[in-house]
Parts: structure tokens; C-alpha cells; sequence
């Protein structure tokens, strides 16, 4: 079978090469001639575990390939899919559509023959049956349905959660798509991997729901290691009593600084959105955005307590700034916030990332950026630790000591105990756990 899709970004990259691993004759199209440049001569141009062999395999096998030229990707393919960007739009929180919509034109100017077409980008109920009016507006001859296939990758365990995945989503409305779509995801059904078919609009709404709920199950846990803290309670603990309760489940259960990245923050604002267009408003989601943006910075009191109450003129040292471990992407991490929050209170911010640098550089003004936790922590008043890179799990505390002007060691994702560094002399502060239990 061949397939299309439209757009190289994250979920594009990673489900077309995926689909070529399955066996599928893949060509992933992007506008963007330089993106497109890159992966040709083999540059991943996102990080993400085993990406870049399993695109050099596919691409030497001859079943993956890289395109600007829509037109002809398009006529070639049984099944496309769009895979674009859906931002949040400027001004009012709904998911900016124009790149989906403009997919949709462009792919009903194309299409040849029988052809499905499949949203994977994350898109509010009812762009399905905006994309099939275009189409049909476009090209009232076409002969094609519109499916809505979400996209549930977890950004650093991509690969493995495309091909073991705990349920594929597929919204549709005849026969003939489905026959289509099973063929599509055959390796995955023929593992037992559980294919759930509903209506387009039932599928749009699960892919938000499912990011809402977990977004919500982070803010909980983050407000109970508050309270945690207020009354001498040990948040892991809670985490670990509740979570195994099998209607909670322990994942999603780890207290911290607040969740980012591509997805759950514009997700959980265009369901806001969503819910209030259609007056059926969502309280819980509503409140779960204005906690989580407001921890964020909140996080910068628990760092200017560690050194006395205040960070002006003092060094600061940030160990990670991707919104979690094993990427690159920075987009609504809370290291931004925090980092912003610091600054606007006089500290001098050192930074080091693995993988988030490049990006960093771009979205971080007024940082000096080093190349390893030690060299940022020279004459520090306090290290900051804000994304769980494997990295950071092994410091050397004695060579910290040595290098910083006071230890002070603020772990924002609770990956020491206050035991392990308290042998070096350091002042430890957490989140959610009792000075004598840290």
C-alpha cells in the first residue's frame, strides 16, 4: 500500500516511518524545502530514541522517502495522511486549523481514484466534516472518505508506543474506509494490539479527553504535594498508596513543576474552547490550565527560599529545559517559566540541557548556557534541578560542593533523597515531602 503524509514534523516523521517499517511504501511531504533537504541526506531534524536508524533502514529499503512536491505524493497514495500543526491561535486559545484546512485543499486538487484521508493531527470535533467539505467544495468528483485517526506518541517513547500501542483510535463512516484502515494498521491488529472503531466526531473528542484527563491527574498530584508539604505528608508515598488502586493506576502520579510540551497544554486550552463554543463549559479542565500555568512560576519562590529568601544578584544553575527527558522540544516547558520567573527576581541564570541547547538559545534571552552540570554550577548559589534527564541521576556531590558557591540543591522532580546529599553538606529542598523523610 502507499501511503502519504502531509507534514514531516514530529507525529509525521515518526508515524510515516513507522508505517514503512510495517512493510507500507511510504513518502512523507513537507513544504519546508530545507526540512526536506535534511532528511534526504539522513538529518533527523527532531531528537527523538531510535528515529534516525529506523529512518536510514527504511529509507535504504526503499520504502521511505522525502518529497516537497505535493501533487505527485498525493496522486500516488491509497490512504494520506494530514499531520500538521494545529497551535493554539493567537489571542483565543482555539487550535489554529489553517494548516489542515490548507492540507485538505491541496490534497482534493490531487486525489485520484478511491482515496482515504486521515487526520492524525490533533483536531477539535468537527474538522473532520469541515476537511470533507472543502474536499468536496474543491473537487466535487473526488471519490474519498475522511477518517480521523488520533495520534497517542509519547515524545521520547515514540516508536515503541506506535508499535505497541495500548489502542488505535480509527473515527469513521462506511465499510470501505474501514476495510482500509485495517489494512493500514494489519501488523499491529495481527499482535493483538486492540483496533477501536467509532463515529469521526467520537474520535476527535478521545484524543482530547485522553490528554485532558492526564493533564488533570498531573495538576492533582502536584496540588497534593502542596498539601503534602503544608502538613508533613510525603507526596511519593500518597502517589504510591493511591496509584495502586487499579482504577487510579500509578502513572501520571509524579509531582513536580508542572506538565508542557506539544500537546497537553494546546489541548487542554482548545477543549476549554471547544466546550464553551458549544455551551457545555469544562470547569475542571479550566482550572487544571490556570494551576499548572500559575505553578510554573510559583516554582521560582521554592528555589528562592533554598537561598535565603532572595535570588537577586545570585547565580542560579538550571539542569534541564526540555518539558521532559529524551527530547528536544521545549515548547511550554516550565523551564521557561521558571527561568523567566528567576530573571524578573534579579538571578543570574546558568543553564545545560543534553538535548534542548539548540532550541534553548532561541527561546532563552540573557542565559549563559554551558556544557555540563559542572561547569554551570561554578560559583552557583543554587542548582536547579527542572527535567529528569538519566544524566542528572548520579551527580557528583562532592565536585559540586567544590564548584559552587553555596550547596544548595533544589530537585523540582524529586530524584535524590534529601539523605544522599545531606553527607556533602547540602541544603535540599523538593516538592511535596517532609524535611525529615526527604
Amino acid at each position: 500500500m502507499i501511503i502519504s503524509v502531509i507534514g514531516s514534523g514530529y507525529v509525521g516523521l515518526v508515524s510515516g516511518t513507522c508505517f514503512a517499517d510495517f512493510g507500507h511504501e511510504v513518502i512523507c511531504v513537507d513544504k519546508a524545502e530545507e526540512k526536506i533537504e535534511k532528511l534526504i541526506n539522513g538529518q533527523i531534524p527532531i531528537y527523538e530514541p531510535g528515529l534516525e536508524e529506523l529512518v536510514a533502514s527504511n529509507v535504504k529499503a526503499g520504502r521511505l522517502s522525502f518529497t516537497t512536491e505535493f501533487s505527485d505524493a498525493v496522486r500516488k497514495a491509497s490512504v494520506i495522511f494530514i499531520a500538521v500543526g494545529t497551535p493554539s491561535r493567537r489571542g483565543d486559545g482555539h487550535a489554529d486549523l489553517s494548516y489542515v484546512y490548507a492540507a485538505a485543499e491541496e490534497i482534493a486538487q490531487s486525489i485520484e481514484g478511491f482515496t482515504v484521508i486521515v487526520t492524525k493531527s490533533t483536531v477539535p470535533v468537527g474538522t473532520g466534516d469541515e476537511v470533507e467539505r472543502i474536499i468536496r467544495n474543491t473537487n466535487p468528483d473526488a471519490d474519498f472518505e475522511v477518517v480521523s485517526n488520533p495520534e497517542f506518541l509519547r515524545e521520547g517513547a515514540a516508536i515503541s508506543d506506535f508499535k505497541r500501542p495500548d489502542r488505535i483510535v480509527v473515527g469513521l463512516s462506511s465499510d470501505r474506509a474501514k476495510v482500509v484502515m485495517t489494512e493500514v494498521y494489519r501488523p499491529l491488529y495481527l499482535n493483538q494490539s486492540p483496533l477501536v472503531f467509532t463515529s469521526r466526531r467520537t474520535s476527535e473528542l478521545i484524543k482530547y479527553a485522553g490528554n485532558a484527563f492526564l493533564a488533570m491527574k498531573i495538576t492533582f498530584i502536584n496540588e497534593i504535594a502542596d498539601l503534602s508539604e503544608a502538613v508533613g505528608a510525603n507526596v511519593q508515598d500518597v502517589a504510591r498508596g493511591i496509584g495502586l488502586d487499579k482504577r487510579i493506576g500509578s502513572k501520571f502520579l509524579n509531582a513536580g513543576p508542572g506538565y508542557g510540551g506539544s500537546c497537553f497544554p494546546k489541548d487542554t486550552l482548545a477543549l476549554v474552547k471547544t466546550a464553551q463554543d458549544n455551551s457545555s463549559p469544562m470547569r475542571l479542565i479550566e482550572t487544571t490550565c490556570s494551576i499548572n500555568d500559575q505553578r510554573k512560576r510559583s516554582m521560582s519562590k521554592k528555589v528562592a527560599a533554598a537561598v535565603g529568601g532572595d535570588v537577586r544578584g545570585k547565580k542560579i544553575a538550571i539542569l534541564g529545559l526540555t518539558f521532559k527527558p529524551n527530547t528536544d522540544d521545549m515548547r511550554d516547558s516550565p523551564a521557561l517559566s521558571i527561568v523567566q520567573a528567576l530573571q524578573d527576581k534579579g538571578a543570574d541564570i546558568h543553564a545545560y540541557d543534553p538535548e534542548g541547547m539548540d532550541a534553548a538559545v532561541e527561546l532563552m534571552k540573557d542565559v549563559t548556557f554551558g556544557t555540563n552540570a559542572y561547569e554551570i554550577s561554578k560559583d552557583a548559589h543554587a542548582l536547579v534541578i527542572v527535567t529528569e534527564w538519566d544524566a542528572f541521576r548520579a551527580l557528583d556531590f562532592k565536585r559540586l560542593k567544590d564548584e559552587m558557591a553555596t550547596p544548595v540543591l533544589v530537585d523540582l522532580r524529586n530524584i535524590y533523597g534529601r539523605d544522599e546529599v545531606a553527607k556533602y553538606d547540602f541544603t535540599y529542598a523538593c516538592i511535596g515531602r517532609p524535611d525529615e523523610e526527604g
